[in-house]
């Protein structure tokens, strides 16, 4: 399979939240229940960190990144989120992405990469832990989803070469 990732655009959106709306029926991808819609989507993720995974017309999956607070101090770091259609999982679709996420941010001068992961979601945990990310920590019942108390596994990407003075 031909894998070419590309910036996302406003008009990868439709199918960008059909692969995100794929992810919340499993009930192991996020803790949301419901899609936003563009502009909020949008004004939540960073310009420059954002792609999708095309094979010809189209979408297989897509990475960005959001800046984890507004303070300055934590200018460089940013929550990760790499979603592969159901169709496309298990061929590369998801490492690829990350890549291109982890070059882009340091690109962008970001430090720390982080995510929050689902314990049970093996896949997405293997992904992060393949591409330089460590487990730092095990957040327990952390949040009720849908009806019941999840843990969620925090793990973490540091730059080797952006912060490192």
């Amino acid at each position: 399979m031909n894998i070419v990732i590309d910036s996302m655009q406003s008009q990868d959106w439709e199918f960008v939240r059909a692969i995100y709306l794929e992810g919340i029926s499993t009930g192991q991808a996020t803790f949301e229940t419901e899609a936003p819609d563009w502009e909020r989507w949008n004004a939540g993720h960073l310009p420059q960190c954002r792609f999708v995974a095309r094979n010809g017309d189209g979408v297989l999956g897509f990475a960005a990144l959001s800046p984890v607070s507004r303070r300055e101090v934590y200018a460089g770091v940013a929550e990760v989120s790499v979603y592969v259609a159901a169709s496309a999982r298990g061929l590369g679709v998801g490492g690829a992405l990350m890549r291109a996420l982890i070059e882009a941010s340091e690109r962008q001068g970001l430090w720390t990469l982080q995510s929050s992961v689902f314990p049970d979601n093996h896949a997405s945990v293997a992904l992060h832990l393949k591409h330089g990310f460590r487990e730092v920590g095990r957040r327990e019942r952390i949040a009720r989803h849908l009806g019941v108390w999840r843990d969620t596994v925090v793990l973490e990407r540091r730059s080797s070469v952006v912060g490192v003075n």
